[in-house]
């Protein structure tokens, strides 16, 4: 879900309206970045779903523990679809769930947000991470850490195993899309983390592969395709030869945090 964590003026509140999506969920509307936090066509939860949650934990089958990287909470639509999938196909996989967020404000008030009713199980998880920014059980322990993704992400201890990169567009929040956020993404990975990421622009693309991850192509049902990327080749993905991209489009070149500082 896309998330004001790196917001450019922290004086800034913005009212956030809701809006309806296709599939029956409620999104909110951020005016300071001029988008809602989620594809209104796609659905809150369907992309959560589709895009993230299960591509990310079927290549990451076989591991009874995972630490996730959501990047960023918003209204924590990954996160707690994550859990949700997890409950609903009765999996042991215990979750650490790490998720930076500069708008702490949000985060208190999703006690009352309106979530669709697949999160029923849940409702006690979401209102314990709205009111105290973390919650832990035997098997989930979720962990929202307030401000910049920039300064939190290099200090994670933690290596990760999945990435959820979902902050707002690049077009309105870069400085999460360029090649040294992909940098101190890498330094906190495994080996094998997946990251999946709603862009497909070849410039969010380029900057994760000039990190040295393989660049794949995401497609689900009733969803538009996507971009899955890991540090390992994936087999059951259409794969993206980042070089033969670059001979055919010697202009194209990854997104710098200079270029937006």
């Amino acid at each position: 879900m896309r998330s004001d964590c790196n917001l450019y003026n922290e004086t800034l509140r913005p009212q956030k309206e809701i809006v309806p999506c296709e599939d029956g969920t409620n999104t909110l509307y951020s005016k300071e970045f001029d988008e809602p936090y989620h594809s209104t066509k796609d659905g809150a939860l369907h992309e959560s779903l589709e895009k993230h949650v299960k591509p990310a934990l079927k290549f990451s089958r076989g591991k009874r523990e995972l630490t996730i990287l959501d990047i960023c909470f918003g209204l924590g639509y990954n996160t707690f679809a994550t859990l949700y999938y997890i409950k609903k196909n009765c999996l042991d996989t215990k979750v650490h769930i790490l998720s930076p967020e500069f708008d702490e404000a949000l985060v208190h008030s999703l006690h009352s947000f309106e979530y669709p009713t697949e999160f029923g199980d849940i409702k006690s998880i979401i209102q314990a991470v709205s009111k105290d920014l973390y919650y832990e059980d035997e098997q989930f322990r979720i962990e929202i850490l307030p401000g910049d993704a920039r300064e939190s992400i290099p200090k994670i201890k933690e290596k990760i195993d999945i990435i959820y990169q979902d902050a707002f567009s690049p077009a309105h929040n870069p400085l999460l899309w360029t090649y040294e956020h992909f940098h101190d993404i890498r330094a906190v990975s495994k080996d094998d983390v997946i990251l999946t990421t709603y862009s497909t622009a070849a410039a969010v693309r380029l900057g994760l592969y000039e990190n040295g991850f393989y660049i794949f192509v995401h497609r689900a049902q009733m969803m538009r395709f996507s971009t899955i990327a890991s540090l390992k080749m994936l087999e059951d993905l259409e794969y993206i030869d980042m070089e033969l991209k670059k001979v055919r489009n010697p202009m194209a070149e990854s997104m710098k945090d200079k270029s937006y500082q």
